[in-house]
């Protein structure tokens, strides 16, 4: 029998996080086996959460079950209310979950900013959400008749979130679902289990939410991922991560009929035409690659530069990345590059650079490591069909290729399974839109970069980077459901 604690209302990185949240309960799980939370600037072990198995998942989805109805029942100004309470204390707590951010996601100052503040504007967002799930009635061919047109909570969503933006990709969707209704399982990343999962559901257990509504499981992606995914009890599967694991989440969600809301890789390009503010250009490069070490599915993955400027724009990334400060993000606040989150993840992106270099590109700076500190890397000479171009890297690194004109600057955009996130840049904005319309992506940015998220405006992509769209009318479409209701106020004659 899993040992019940009592939740303290402590916010930090030294809090006692070791235990499931199921049903309102805090369970310590002794006889699960533990994932070790890991500075991965330092190596230390900070703590150790217990991995959650089937029977722990499976009764995360009772608990959501049985807690969902009478939530769905509340009145949206309560839901409302403890949504917004969550903002709330998400801003008096901003000390300790920049900690937490900083310690477990090896996060640096710029990244915090943007995770936190960003985080703050989605849960006052998803705290209207309440109020705008809204239906409308629709005129009728039938004499007599009334449609309304009504919407529903989805029922239990199944949430899997990523470890490079933990707090604030699962509260995108955890919050939501539940302003709206729902109840939720959230199984976070393994490596960020507490920003990304147990700090989430103190903070909610804090704001009053009903016991059950939110459950929290952390465990690895084979067991508890996976039972996530393919449980029964689940409407709604919101998953962020890789595409291949967004392959086989879809395929265990659609086998109950559960909805498969995948937002998932990208190779994002940014196109800079030849006339283009070469200043505002690389000054969007520089931010867009390595912002958290590129750790993010919408950064920059590939420089596509005309010829005539490519040298000098080379040139000025290649200078710009030399200087950006690495080291740990808890001793000091100018770091701009933090380490990459494990090894596993260090060491593709260094095989991705050495592969490339041998296939005949030229390393202007970076390719090193010191532990995972991966040195900002500009690669030039670059081809589309080079690792560090054809694959999601996911780390500092900027492969430079070079087109000659628009229509093969075009065709190289495209030339990607992935269809997340792209920018392009021209001093003719006209001209910079007639490029961007031909270019395959979810969300396309005219003279900025690709690293761009808004609370009201929908996030997702095209082709393999993933099906549906999260954020304002789009998340509310997808973890709710429609339901048609006739009502014939007159006698109705019939043919027969």
């Amino acid at each position: 029998m899993a040992e019940v604690v009592e939740s303290e209302p402590e916010i930090s990185i030294d809090a006692d996080w070791d235990a499931m949240y199921v049903d309102g309960e805090w369970n310590r799980a002794e006889d699960r086996d533990r994932i070790d939370v890991l500075n991965p600037s330092t190596g230390e072990t900070i703590g150790s959460v217990p991995s959650a198995a089937t029977e722990d998942v499976d009764a995360a989805y009772e608990a959501a079950t049985r807690a969902q109805s009478e939530w769905a029942k509340t009145t949206p100004d309560k839901r409302a209310a403890v949504v917004r309470r969550v903002a709330e204390l998400i801003e008096e707590y901003e000390d300790g979950i920049r900690e937490i951010l900083a310690v477990e996601g090896g996060s640096a100052r710029p990244k915090q900013d943007i995770e936190y503040g960003g985080t703050v504007t989605f849960v006052h967002d998803a705290a209207s959400f309440a109020f705008r799930m809204s239906g409308r009635h629709n005129q009728s061919k039938i004499p007599g008749k009334e449609n309304i047109i009504q919407r529903k909570p989805a029922g239990v969503v199944g949430v899997i979130s990523p470890w490079n933006v933990p707090l604030k990709l699962s509260i995108r969707a955890v919050a939501p679902a539940i302003a709206l209704g729902n109840s939720v399982v959230l199984k976070p990343a393994e490596d960020t289990p507490i920003a990304g999962g147990l700090l989430i559901a103190r903070l909610f257990e804090m704001a009053g939410l009903p016991d059950g509504v939110l459950n929290v499981v952390p465990g690895d992606g084979k067991t508890a991922g996976d039972r996530t995914a393919s449980h029964p009890a689940s409407d709604v599967v919101a998953f962020t991560g890789s595409t291949e694991a967004g392959k086989l989440v879809g395929k265990n969600a659609v086998e109950h009929f559960a909805f498969p809301a995948l937002e998932l890789g990208g190779n994002n390009p940014q196109v800079v035409l030849e006339d283009a503010d070469l200043d505002q250009a690389v000054d969007a490069g520089v931010f867009g690659s390595f912002w958290h070490q590129g750790q993010v599915c919408i950064s920059i993955n590939r420089h596509l530069v005309h010829e005539d400027v490519y040298d000098e724009y080379a040139s000025r990334l290649a200078e710009r990345a030399s200087e950006l400060k690495i080291g740990d993000p808890t001793d000091d606040d100018d770091v701009i590059i933090g380490p990459i989150i494990n090894e596993s993840q260090r060491d593709g992106i260094l095989e991705y650079i050495e592969q490339t270099v041998e296939a005949g590109a030229t390393l202007e700076t970076g390719g090193n490591a010191d532990g995972l500190f991966v040195e900002p890397t500009v690669l030039t000479g670059v081809e589309n069909s080079m690792p560090a171009a054809c694959n999601e890297h996911f780390g500092p690194v900027a492969p430079i290729i070079p087109f000659e004109t628009e229509e093969e600057a075009i065709e190289l955009a495209n030339d990607t399974d992935y269809g997340l996130s792209a920018s392009v840049h021209s001093a003719d904005r006209g001209r910079a839109r007639d490029v961007a319309d031909q270019i395959e992506a979810g969300m396309m940015h005219i003279n900025d970069q690709t690293v761009n998220v808004e609370p009201h405006t929908p996030f997702g992509g095209t082709k393999s980077s993933g099906i549906g769209n999260y954020n304002g009318d789009w998340i509310i479409d997808e973890f709710t459901e429609v339901r048609w209701t006739s009502v014939q106020r007159e006698p109705r004659g019939y043919p027969f």
